[in-house]
């Protein structure tokens, strides 16, 4: 007895963080976070800094004026900007919410050891992991075989399942849902559909979590799938319609002969701050909304770990 406890008393003595370590490791991580901050308050300054101070001193942290030109140009814009971040809202809510649920439920077949296509779906999942058809092949298939254009499904169906989404999934419900509780579940006389969402998933919050981030984070800054798809501006989503305004403000500056008659009203806007204050407005929603995931967004990224 006094052996073991003296093991113990080593072993927790070997394992104790020294003061002065511990003070070096928390500046290092304190460090890495700021220099992880400083960009965003660097774009929001610069968003907040008068056109002619940042063509003079370029981009500063503290600026020697500033101006809300660049809020109250997009502010004449707001019917348009209102719109897209409502279609923006409602594509990030169904497909996290249909991307979550399909892929978990993949996820979960994939896991169980019995299933008896297995294999077939795991090389289906994992065969596009290495290999894609291309965006050429994937743009004619589903353009003239699915028709996605110009509707919610057109930006919602090619975001939803992902194969490295899936994997984590398997990984997850392979080394935490044992399978003597599945088994208890079956001897009960549940079915699989009451086992999954009465058992499997209220006790895969952290998984689940960790798919709605990934989700929520590809389709709110997705832009692409309204480049491809989408002609009507009442579908744009926000990350697209605020590239098109950037894309405009910059073509109309560069080329002045173009907008000739409207010469002084280009040299007015606000082309840089316009720039960093649409990088506010895309970042600001999506960076309130991860402290509600970041509890079980941390554990999430130890699925797979060995334990000991």
């Amino acid at each position: 007895m006094d052996k073991q406890y003296q093991n113990e008393k080593t072993v927790n003595r070997l394992n104790q963080i020294k003061h002065p370590t511990n003070l070096l490791f928390n500046s290092i991580l304190l460090f890495f976070a700021l220099a992880c901050f400083l960009p965003f308050i660097v774009v929001l300054l610069v968003s907040i800094t008068e056109e002619a101070s940042i063509s003079r001193y370029g981009y500063q942290l503290i600026p020697q004026a500033f101006s809300g030109q660049a809020y109250l140009f997009l502010w004449k814009e707001r019917a348009q900007i209102l719109n897209a971040l409502l279609m923006s809202l409602i594509t990030t809510s169904i497909g996290t919410v249909l991307g979550v649920l399909l892929t978990s439920v993949l996820g979960y077949v994939m896991s169980r050891p019995g299933y008896r296509l297995k294999g077939f779906l795991t090389w289906m999942v994992f065969i596009p992991m290495i290999f894609n058809g291309g965006m050429v092949a994937s743009y004619v298939i589903n353009v003239q075989l699915l028709q996605f254009r110009n509707g919610l499904h057109a930006l919602i169906l090619p975001l939803m399942v992902g194969s490295f989404n899936v994997v984590i999934c398997k990984t997850f419900f392979r080394t935490t849902i044992p399978d003597s509780i599945v088994e208890s579940a079956k001897i009960d006389g549940a079915g699989q559909l009451r086992i999954y969402f009465n058992i499997v998933l209220p006790i895969s919050k952290p998984v689940l979590a960790t798919m709605a981030l990934f989700l929520s984070f590809g389709y709110w800054n997705d832009w692409f799938l309204s480049l491809l798809y989408i002609t009507d501006n009442k579908l744009y989503t926000l990350q697209y319609l605020l590239q098109q305004i950037v894309l405009n403000v910059e073509c109309l500056a560069k080329n002045p002969g173009i907008g000739s008659s409207l010469q002084g009203y280009i040299d007015s806007m606000p082309r840089e701050s316009v720039r960093m204050a649409i990088a506010v407005i895309i970042v600001l929603p999506i960076a309130l909304a991860y402290p509600f995931f970041q509890k079980y967004f941390i554990s999430g990224l130890t699925i797979g770990a060995v334990k000991g």
